[in-house]
């Protein structure tokens, strides 16, 4: 099931939406449905699991763990197919706020000044891939594990520190970060020159301006990866 997870996207769809991954996430746990893959038992489950779904791909392990705890535990259908519904849009606000919003932007600016300090372009791109699959490989195994383990009780999990305060705090983390990769950043890119260095604080301000002035507009994981991929290219170039 968690292995499945990392394709919860891959049969994505305008009718269903992300239906079919997590039925396909699923289908592993209702094999042990009375009459295994044959039955009618794991049929019925089937069709109640490729119904419509959306949410945040990698807190949609939790939604997969308690509805094949449901399923398994013989939950009402009616209970089963509520929470089916009822679990998209919790799942998908704090999971958008909590990765696109905080955790993706923060592993970009990590990446930036790791590239201010010197790392060449292929360590600066593995360095960002590894933080963000990293986060996101745990978030999942989490999720799947506090979702089986509570079921369709598992509205609790919501309230955990991770989700409640997660998100502001790496937003917070965010910001510092930036301070500090962003003219680093800049610096890696024009060269130790100490005659550089007001250039260097110049396009901080500048750049805080411009972050001031779209703030609201546009969301912030945007801004930090087109910022991590021209320095990249800047840096190739060179």
């Amino acid at each position: 099931m968690f292995l499945r997870l990392l394709a919860v996207q891959g049969a994505w769809n305008y009718e269903t939406l992300m239906g079919n991954g997590i039925a396909f996430a699923v289908e592993p746990a209702l094999r042990l449905l009375p009459g295994g893959r044959n039955g009618e038992a794991y049929r019925a489950a089937m069709a109640r699991q490729n119904g419509y779904f959306n949410a945040n791909p990698y807190l949609a392990g939790i939604a997969v763990g308690a509805l094949a705890n449901a399923e398994l535990s013989g939950e009402a259908t009616d209970r089963i197919e509520r929470f089916h519904t009822a679990c998209c849009g919790p799942l998908g606000s704090v999971g958008d706020r909590l990765v696109w919003v905080g955790w993706l932007p923060a592993c970009s600016l990590l990446a930036l000044a790791a590239f201010g300090f010197g790392l060449g372009p292929a360590g600066v791109v593995l360095l960002f891939l590894g933080l963000f699959n990293l986060g996101t490989m745990a978030l999942r195994a989490w999720g799947l594990r506090v979702g089986y383990r509570d079921g369709l009780r598992v509205a609790s999990a919501l309230g955990a520190p991770l989700l409640r305060k997660g998100p502001a705090q790496v937003a917070r983390a965010s910001a510092l970060l930036a301070g500090i990769a962003i003219p680093l950043a800049v610096r890696g890119v024009i060269g130790p020159a100490r005659g550089a260095l007001e250039v260097v604080f110049a396009a901080a301000a500048v750049g805080a301006v411009v972050l001031a002035r779209f703030h609201g507009r546009v969301e912030g994981w945007r801004l930090a990866v087109v910022g991590l991929v021209l320095f990249i290219l800047i840096a190739v170039v060179r």
